[in-house]
């Protein structure tokens, strides 16, 4: 089984995909100057504390204030507000805790108003961002995850993942942490640091102290909103979690970030540097892997099966739901039931990668193909249950398919489900419903190259345009690609770009700076259209 990650940059932020056996099994974006990210530590203001919800609104920054609940305030909240007043009076320095006096864990059953006033600043945590209406949700038992290891102020307990099952490799864990561990600092130990030496767990330890000292030193003079500790970049975040023996390749397309992905995995697994690739390919990144594709066939509303089958996939502001449709699989197999077991075996596998792959979270109701014999009821149960605890790193609760055929599925939501539409507005009238004639594109392709080389004398000139508009110009004997040539001397570039419509058509200098777009004429023409009519 292979594992790729392709990184695909651009000025409005990087596009990652994980691909597992060429198979788009994940996706994430990451926009510039993005806040209020899972992991980031700021420093809040109580701005309301409401007893009826046993909460309190944490202003952070945001255009909506945070949520903090009760439950959220973890057993060491004492020993949080006794070290945040102690450093913010410079009492402690560097945010060590060696000699720091824990205080008493506070009551599981207590008043949050007991704890808490409005005005009140404390180190808060995002544990889920921005979603629809609602602000982040905060916590403030803070932890930094690092590889190997995820660090606990201001706690001494140990524990180790409970998917690390071999009882020697437990206790031989245990006892490396308890030979390292500096004193008030709890340790979760992960699954990748199975089987790890000393060195290379001691060395993340020290890294995610050293973040913790930093942040704290930053505390001392920090001014309500400003973020003490930042997780790092998703690309980067991903890597940490995800990299294993089993990647293949990490492909990116631009320099910056390749070096900074490269100096990252040097520095957490130097081993495996040389699969870090610079990408210098003459088509895009996501073009070239295919994955542009498999986005547009992935996120629609209806979802392709192999055998036939489909999903239809809707949202709403409470749930998602899924029906399950047997399409012209009927036609295949000997009977109902057979039919149903079939088209259902293959939407199960189907739906557990669509929840990880869009990111779904909060209540899914997923409706299967009505099947009488229970054997076959709990075969898709146990199928639908193994494919997301095998690949999902989400908490998840799968229940068994009820009467009337349904399953219910809970999935951890911690930031917004990815949503890319794949229904595109008319290229060719921009949703006005009238175009120019389809048959003269080509013609103002060749009047823009002729302005491009004899007016503005472009060189090295690359032209983007749709795979059908591509097969017309590079095909035959002597293709249209190179009658441009002879004609002018000097070489146009072709690329094809699915994203584009059959009409749309991009060019770019050698410096891949973008000169001019169809678009941009569109929108001048309708602009032109709109001026007469007023005029009018």
């Amino acid at each position: 089984m292979s594992n790729e990650l392709i990184i695909s940059s651009a000025q409005d932020g990087c596009r990652i995909a994980l691909l597992r056996d060429k198979t788009l099994v994940e996706y994430h974006r990451e926009e510039p100057g993005s806040r209020f990210v899972v992991g980031d530590i700021y420093l809040g203001t109580v701005k309301k504390v409401v007893p009826g919800l046993n909460a309190a609104f944490i202003d952070i920054g945001y255009e909506k204030d945070a949520f903090l609940h009760y439950l959220d305030l973890g057993p060491q909240f004492g020993s949080l507000q006794k070290f945040t007043k102690l450093v913010r009076a410079k009492r402690i320095t560097g945010g060590k805790l060696e000699r720091f006096h824990r205080e008493k864990d506070i009551d599981k059953h207590g008043k949050i108003a007991q704890l808490l006033a409005k005005g009140a600043q404390i180190p808060v945590q995002v544990v889920k961002e921005p979603i629809s209406s609602k602000g982040p949700r905060l916590s403030t038992e803070l932890s930094l995850a690092g590889r190997f290891l995820v660090l606990v102020p201001f706690s001494n307990v140990i524990n180790v993942s409970k998917k690390i099952t071999s009882g020697e490799e437990r206790r031989r864990l245990l006892q490396l942490i308890k030979s390292v561990k500096p004193e008030n600092f709890g340790v979760i130990i992960r699954t990748v640091a199975e089987g790890k030496e000393l060195s290379e767990i001691e060395r993340d330890l020290r890294n995610l102290v050293k973040s913790w000292e930093e942040g704290m030193t930053r505390l001392v003079d920090a001014q309500p909103r400003e973020r003490l500790i930042g997780e790092i970049s998703k690309t980067s975040s991903l890597l940490r979690d995800m990299l294993n023996d089993s990647f293949d390749s990490i492909q990116v397309d631009d320099k910056k970030l390749y070096d900074e992905v490269r100096g990252f995995v040097h520095n957490i697994a130097p081993e495996q540097e040389k699969i870090v690739r610079l990408f210098t390919g003459r088509a895009k990144i996501f073009e070239h892997f295919g994955i542009e594709r498999q986005l547009k066939s992935a996120f629609g509303q209806t979802v392709s099966l192999k055998g036939g089958g489909y999903l239809i996939i809707e949202h709403t502001e409470a749930l998602h739901v899924i029906d399950v449709n047997s399409g012209n699989k009927s036609n295949r197999e000997e009977n109902q039931e057979t039919t149903a077991l079939s088209v259902n075996l293959e939407a199960a596998k189907e739906i557990a990668r669509q929840l990880r792959l869009r990111d779904m979270g909060g209540i899914i109701v997923v409706d299967f193909i009505d099947m009488r014999n229970q054997d076959n009821r709990k075969i898709i149960f146990q199928t639908v249950r193994e494919e997301m605890e095998k690949n999902d790193k989400a908490k998840h609760t799968v229940l068994p398919l009820s009467k009337f055929g349904l399953m219910q599925i809970t999935r951890e939501r911690v930031r917004p489900q990815i949503n890319i539409i794949t229904k595109e507005t008319c290229p060719s009238c921009n949703g006005t419903g009238s175009i120019s004639a389809s048959i003269l594109v080509t013609d103002q392709i060749e009047m823009h190259i002729e302005h491009l080389f004899t007016k503005q004398n472009e060189r090295g000139l690359v032209l983007a345009l749709h795979p059908f508009l591509f097969a017309y110009y590079t095909r035959g004997l002597i293709s249209k690609q190179w009658k441009i040539f002879f004609k002018y001397g000097r070489w146009v570039s072709l690329v094809k770009d699915s994203s584009l419509g059959i009409t749309e058509f991009h060019f770019l200098n050698k410096e891949g700076e973008e000169i001019f777009t169809s678009r941009a004429r569109e929108h001048e023409d309708s602009e032109e259209i709109e001026v007469d009519a007023e005029e009018q």
